[in-house]
């Protein structure tokens, strides 16, 4: 049996002040570096058999905090970046609903594909989920855990699920340094096991991410 942790990254500042970040290469401040520092203890007691992050600083220097403790070295992988915001990079989410308004409400009715820019939730499932199987091989009947984003995270375990953007809407985000975890058997293929855990006490961030 293989099992796959999905582990959103550490807290940013942009996090912090509903700035969007999509694929922005924005650091940890000090409360992600202590939250990561705060979780990988917990995924390390999993006994991980390979570390996998995407590139992007806030996904990888999370990672970093694991990889000191197990020993393993953090495998980049950039299909595992956030999804790209387009226009709306770096513009406070206020920012983004006034400026593209139609835009904007379509995202928030979970629109697959708004516009401005905005790469198309199809486009990110199909990427992040490649990623996660690529990941996987790598611990195969193991344990693997993939740090990543939140968007990211959620389309690419739906990716490996099968589930449609409406079952998706339904799930909850994922806190800060907190994951999913999914295992796959023969039998039954892809299942998920838990979902949102992490340390106590972490508060949830809006996304997006």
């Amino acid at each position: 049996m293989t099992r796959l942790i999905v582990w959103r990254h550490g807290n940013t500042d942009w996090n912090a002040t509903g700035r969007v970040q999509g694929q922005t290469d924005v650091p940890l401040n000090d409360l992600g570096r202590e939250q990561a520092r705060t979780a990988a203890p917990l995924l390390a007691a999993l006994r991980p058999d390979v570390v996998v992050a995407s590139d992007l600083l806030r996904a990888a220097d999370t990672a970093a905090a694991l990889a000191q403790l197990t020993g393993h070295p953090v495998r980049p992988d950039a299909r595992l970046r956030e999804r790209h915001f387009g226009q709306w990079q770096g513009l406070a989410l206020t920012d983004a609903a006034e400026r593209f308004p139609t835009e904007y409400a379509r995202w928030r009715a979970g629109d697959p594909d708004p516009g401005a820019g905005i790469e198309p939730l199809d486009d990110l499932g199909k990427r992040v989920g490649e990623a996660l199987l690529a990941a996987a091989e790598l611990a195969d009947g193991g344990t693997v855990v993939v740090a990543t984003h939140g968007g990211a995270a959620r389309q690419g375990v739906g990716r490996l699920l099968d589930w449609d953007h409406s079952v998706l809407r339904s799930v909850g985000s994922l806190a800060n340094c907190h994951w999913t975890e999914l295992r796959r058997n023969d039998v039954r293929g892809w299942h998920l096991r838990a979902h949102n855990v992490g340390p106590i006490g972490r508060p949830a961030q809006p996304e997006p991410v």
